[in-house]
């Protein structure tokens, strides 16, 4: 099992085609997205973001973002969760989520001691602890914020990597 997990695409179809060309590379089996796929601009941009994920629509699990709208939503050939999506990895509950319903300090209901959220929102990679339960956010693949490389997460069941778009992991979480 081998998830590359993204969030806050922003209608950049460069850094889309980046992303697509890493989930190749890593030979991931599911890309999961946390939303935010969109830029909303003028510049047609949207629909080449949409063409290279729908390509992908077997693959993707994705969660709405705070910028994703109804017709966003639509265009997609893939379902998009509306708040969370719940998948098991050796025993613990991953919850993934855009972040701006559900984060750190607004669990999802059912999250119990030992389960993991992924959540995206802040454009800021992060790792963290509380207790048994882990909170990671892969930061964003177009707009890093604080400083922050653009980037993605791959997890393997019992790792989380963080990476820039070409391969290069800048830090790491064993669980």
């Amino acid at each position: 099992m081998k998830w590359l997990i993204a969030s806050d695409i922003h209608g950049s179809v460069s850094c889309c085609a980046d992303l697509i060309a890493a989930f190749e590379r890593e030979r991931a089996d599911r890309l999961i997205l946390l939303g935010d796929l969109f830029s909303h601009g003028a510049s047609g941009s949207d629909a080449e973001v949409r063409s290279l994920l729908n390509a992908k629509k077997e693959k993707i699990l994705c969660v709405r973002g705070n910028c994703d709208t109804d017709g966003d939503c639509a265009a997609l050939a893939f379902p998009v969760a509306e708040d969370c999506i719940l998948l098991p990895a050796g025993g613990r509950t991953v919850f993934f989520t855009h972040g701006h319903r559900r984060n750190a300090d607004r669990l999802p209901p059912r999250f119990s001691p030992g389960d993991i959220l992924v959540s995206g929102h802040t454009h800021v990679p992060s790792r963290s602890r509380r207790g048994s339960s882990v909170f990671c956010n892969p930061g964003s693949v177009s707009l890093p914020r604080g400083g922050a490389p653009q980037s993605y997460m791959t997890f393997d069941g019992e790792r989380f990597s963080w990476k820039t778009p070409d391969g290069e992991e800048f830090c790491s979480l064993r669980l």
